[in-house]
Order: C-alpha cells, then structure tokens, then sequence
C-alpha cells in the first residue's frame, strides 16, 4: 500500500476523472468527515459530528480565523463528494495513496498509522501466516486493513469484510471471528470500553507507513497551502498535542 487508513477502488476514484475547478475562497469551509471511524469520527450523544478528527479541522479552521462547517459522508463516496463540490476538504483519517493523489491534493500529514491484530485476552493467537491458516479475520471494507488482508493473507485465512468497523467489532465480541486487522489507534479505543474488555493485541504492529492528510481538490493549492500553514502552527503552540492527549495517551502525530 503506499498504504493508507482507507483504499477506495480505481474505478471509485477514477470516476468523473475531468478536472474541477477550485474551490473560491470563502470565510467558510466546508469539511467532510465520515462520522463513524471512533474516536477519530463519530456521532455524538447531541447528533453532531464529534472525534480527533472533527477537533482538528475547528482547530484549523480557528487558526485560518475561517468558519469551519462539518458535514458527514459514507466513505465509499466521500472523493466523489469532494470532486462534485459538495464540500471543500475531507479530513477523515484518510491515508495518502498513490492511486488517491491521482484524484485529489493531500496536505502534509497530521498523524501516522499502523495496522495491528487484535483477539480474545489469553488466547494463543501468533499472527504469521502458517498460524492464521484457516481462521476466520475480519477487517473493515474499503479500508487498507482489508486491503492488506485480502492482499497478503487472503489465500489462507476466511477473509470477511464488514461495512463499518463497529459491526465488525460487533463479530468479534460475539465469537464470529477469530480476529480482526485495524487500524491501530482506532482499535486501542475500542479495546478500552466495555464492549471491547476481554480482547487485546495480537503480534506486532504492521508498519506501513502510512500517512494520514487533509484531501482537496487537485487544484485547490490555495486551500490546501492555508491548511498546511494552520497544521503548522497549531503542532508548534501546542494546540495538536492538547487534542492529542484528549484522546491518546501518547503522540500520533
């Protein structure tokens, strides 16, 4: 993979493959996030968008001194959303790929992945591919996890690809998976609430150096250098970590 938190297929991001024309420059800016990619996006208890991610596109936009208006989007259609003008930017955990630079500009990184195994606490569960043999792994579709699995393991594991992430979870804790691949940082959330009690980590992390950046469109450098400029200043006052911490107790960044 130049790998990345989400893989969208060449026909998805070839579609509509025309150029468009920037965005105007507005006061406001209209960002896409998927809402149900926890704790990075989400639902909240109000019905509005919440998560790392939602933090960060408000703490930029208030760097820009711009209003920022969050809209949520099903991932499989948040780029042809962009393209189609919906909205300015999309700031989702999405992971830069070469296949997606293809289709959109992607700013500078605001945190790195890495992909993990996790499984029931206390079982044996080794992660190479002789130990995995005829187990039942779940993953995410559309999303460099599943990406991987079916890439890498799918000729020997029961491969089983899910809409969201939480009905994966949801397999899991019900024993109809042997394990699953995540994303790493969205998995630790998961392992820490009740739902996810009993599960752990399995094996070492998969390091794929995967990048996560705000996506716009291709020729939105304007929109996209006044996102880099804010990135960098709310990393250097300290205003990334302070969101960092609120929901990891150690740096993505």
């Amino acid at each position: 993979m130049q790998w990345s938190k989400k893989f969208l297929t060449s026909a998805v991001l070839m579609a509509s493959a025309s150029m468009i024309a920037p965005a105007a420059m507005s006061d406001t800016i209209r960002i896409a996030t998927e809402g149900a990619y926890a704790p990075f996006n989400f639902i909240d208890s109000t019905g509005k968008p919440g998560g790392f991610d939602v933090e960060i596109a408000e703490a930029l936009c208030a760097e820009m001194q711009a209003s920022c208006e969050i809209v949520t989007q099903d991932w499989d259609g948040i780029i042809p959303g962009l393209r189609a003008r919906r909205y300015d930017a999309i700031i989702a955990s999405m992971s830069i790929t070469e296949e997606r630079e293809r289709v959109v500009a992607f700013t500078n990184p605001y945190y790195s992945n890495v992909l993990a195994f996790i499984g029931p606490a206390g079982s044996e569960m080794s992660t190479d591919s002789e130990s995995l043999a005829g187990k039942t792994i779940g993953a995410q579709r559309a999303t460099i996890a599943g990406q991987f699995l079916e890439d890498n393991l799918g000729s020997v594991v029961n491969v089983r690809l899910y809409d969201t992430q939480d009905n994966a979870y949801l397999d899991l804790a019900s024993g109809r998976l042997d394990g699953m691949l995540s994303d790493k940082f969205p998995a630790y959330d998961w392992l820490q609430t009740d739902a996810g009690n009993g599960f752990e980590f399995k094996g070492e992390d998969i390091d794929i150096d995967d990048k996560i950046a705000i996506a716009v469109r291709l020729n939105d450098t304007e929109l996209k250098e006044r996102f880099n400029a804010a990135l960098e200043a709310i990393v250097e006052n300290g205003t990334y970590a302070e969101i960092n911490a609120r929901y990891f107790p150690f740096s993505i960044y």
